[in-house]
């Protein structure tokens, strides 16, 4: 029997158009291994529309329109990242409905995209992370100045709102920056080190494995701009030695057991002369066929089809915070 897949894309943080992209290319992976797919996409606005192109599709306006489609799929696929879907707003939607989700669920999707909390979980593993403080936006004038320090909201994806500050004058400017996304700003010492991610997957019998790993090449801050505009390279597999490989796939499996992830996430690092030193982790990262976290596991020999399947088939399965009523 065909399962139906419902796929919702967009949303209405400032990653919207990468979620669309997302949403378009799993929807089309899905279609090709012989799932029947609906698709929903949520406007800037929130507005739910019914279809992904917006010449084509049908608008259904509020959530209560949406859940007569959601509630009628096998599994829900939510390609939207960032607040308001990635933090487990869409994972508390599924909750609520019974409808398996892929994906972590409410609790892990909310502590990995709040980077401060994210932070405090690692250290308590024993992960090291820059070292850094939490200030609110209000207080932003407040803020003495320190050289070499990153700013970035405390909960938003994509690289929007990170800058980097090396005099007085440009943390000012960081700050503000900042706060355009979040009303909480981390400020963290400037990492000296390789930057090396890691993708974890959980699949349907519980199993969870850790992708080949991939260092990221950018000429500076691996910022929006060069996340989008071609600039950066990828080396997937990243050369590294056996030590180093071990101690960055074992920090990354810890980082989603203590998260209390499934289904995918994408675990980056600094990699330095000490070990590897967490960045951050994404619970739903890019997903095009072009993106990190596919290329990883390509090199492990798993086609970008076969992985969007395995997730589905894994979101089935009653996981950490899937327990069947």
């Amino acid at each position: 029997m065909t399962r139906r897949i419902v796929v919702i894309g967009g949303g209405e943080s400032a990653e919207h158009d990468v979620s669309l992209a997302t949403a378009e290319a799993v929807a089309e992976a899905l279609r090709s291994g012989g799932f029947a797919v609906d698709e929903l996409t949520i406007d800037r606005d929130g507005i739910w529309r019914r279809g992904a192109d917006a010449l084509g599709s049908r608008t259904i306006g509020s959530l209560a329109g949406a859940l007569n489609v959601i509630e009628r799929a096998d599994v829900v696929f939510p390609a939207v990242h960032g607040p308001f879907g990635e933090d487990g707003t869409l994972a508390a939607l599924c909750a609520l409905t019974h409808t398996p989700m892929v994906g972590s669920g409410l609790r892990a999707g909310a502590v990995c995209m709040d980077k401060w909390a994210t932070k405090l979980v690692a250290e308590a593993v024993g992960i090291p992370t820059a070292p850094g403080r939490l200030v609110a936006a209000a207080e932003i004038a407040e803020v003495g100045f320190a050289t070499d320090v990153v700013v970035k909201p405390v909960s938003a994806g994509s690289s929007f709102g990170v800058s980097l500050a090396r005099d007085a004058s440009r943390l000012r400017e960081a700050l503000r920056h900042a706060a355009r996304f979040d009303d909480r700003i981390l400020i963290e010492d400037v990492v000296r080190g390789r930057e090396i991610d890691v993708a974890v997957l959980r699949e349907a019998d519980g199993r969870r494995w850790a992708s080949p790993p991939l260092e990221i090449h950018a000429d500076g801050l691996f910022d929006t701009r060069s996340k989008y505009d071609g600039s950066a390279r990828f080396s997937v597999p990243a050369d590294l030695d056996g030590a180093d490989r071990e101690a960055l796939t074992g920090a990354a499996l810890r980082m989603f057991d203590a998260l209390g992830c499934a289904g995918v996430a994408r675990i980056d690092f600094f990699l330095t002369d000490h070990g590897p030193v967490l960045n951050e982790v994404n619970t739903m990262p890019g997903m095009t066929a072009r993106s990190q976290v596919p290329r990883m596991f390509a090199a492990a020999g798993l086609s970008y089809e076969e992985l969007v399947a395995r997730l589905v088939d894994a979101a089935a399965v009653p996981g950490p915070e899937r327990v069947e009523p």
